[in-house]
């Protein structure tokens, strides 16, 4: 069985990025910003963003952080947001989740300007990735997908389970494997037999925060398996997926930690840059 090295594989995608804003100061005499708005003091979030701001400073993005209480009014956070997407220093925005009871998500990431939006989020950028135009993809699911195409290149024909319906992961993960001409099916909580549709699958990626739910006999012979879970329980950090039952039978399959995780931070500086690009044009 290949164990697919997430940090190995951020860091070979980081040094490509670090040479290609190398080869954008060049052209353009200036490299792409990202700026972070982390509102409140959780523990995840702020390991989260400072991961990306060390990882930002890293590939030589300029990287700015942007805090605030978890009490500020959301009419602040909104009007901080239309500023920064007048300012041309910045290429890409993002609003670290999850964010405080009384302030609105949705209307936040509708506030972002599409062409900045590196976490793929915004009505416009979902609608063009399912309409097969260019967007910006969430970062999770284009880490996958990377991690995906390292394994088997040619993907065509290919059946694929995605365990999990979220528009973070689920959904945005079909449409790029159906790009690849893969043959998909979303699976959730209310599918029957799930187990018989794992045994279907070439690629099963799982992304659903069930503690080890795909189990060694869901899994055929020489399938991909993908694990975005992250559940912590007794035994410490686990995945959606039983990984050593699951590591008997699969071809490929990504350990917790350092399997996606590392490729998500990765893809949000790839996404800085694709915008920053667009940007330029």
């Amino acid at each position: 069985m290949i164990l697919i090295d997430g940090k190995k594989e951020a860091a070979l995608l980081r040094a490509k990025l670090k040479e290609e804003v190398i080869n954008l100061k060049a052209k353009y005499n200036k490299v792409p910003g990202l700026t972070v708005i982390l509102i409140g003091n959780l523990t995840p979030s702020q390991i989260y963003v400072r991961n990306k701001e060390k990882s930002a400073n890293e590939v030589g993005l300029k990287s700015e952080v942007i805090k605030y209480p978890d009490n500020i009014d959301e009419n602040i956070v909104l009007e901080k947001i239309k500023e920064l997407n007048t300012n041309t220093a910045v290429s890409g925005i993002l609003v670290q989740l999850p964010l405080p009871k009384h302030i609105d998500k949705q209307k936040v990431i509708e506030t972002i300007d599409p062409l900045k939006d590196v976490d793929g989020f915004h009505p416009m950028n979902v609608g063009n990735l399912s309409s097969g135009y260019q967007s910006s993809v969430p970062c999770t699911p284009l880490g996958c997908y990377l991690l995906i195409k390292k394994i088997e290149p040619d993907l065509s024909g290919k059946k694929a389970v995605i365990i999990g319906r979220s528009n973070l992961n689920g959904k945005p993960m079909t449409q790029l494997l159906l790009k690849e001409n893969c043959t998909v099916t979303i699976t959730h909580s209310k599918t029957r037999n799930l187990k018989a549709e794992c045994l279907e699958a070439d690629i099963i990626v799982a992304a659903v925060g069930i503690p080890e739910l795909v189990k060694g006999d869901w899994v055929k012979k020489d399938a991909i398996v993908i694990d975005v879970g992250i559940n912590k329980t007794d035994k410490g950090i686990v995945g959606d997926v039983a990984f050593d039952e699951v590591s008997k039978n699969a071809k490929a399959l990504t350990p917790v930690p350092g399997g996606v995780g590392p490729m998500t931070i990765a893809c949000l500086l790839k996404n800085t840059i694709e915008c920053f690009k667009r940007s330029q044009i």
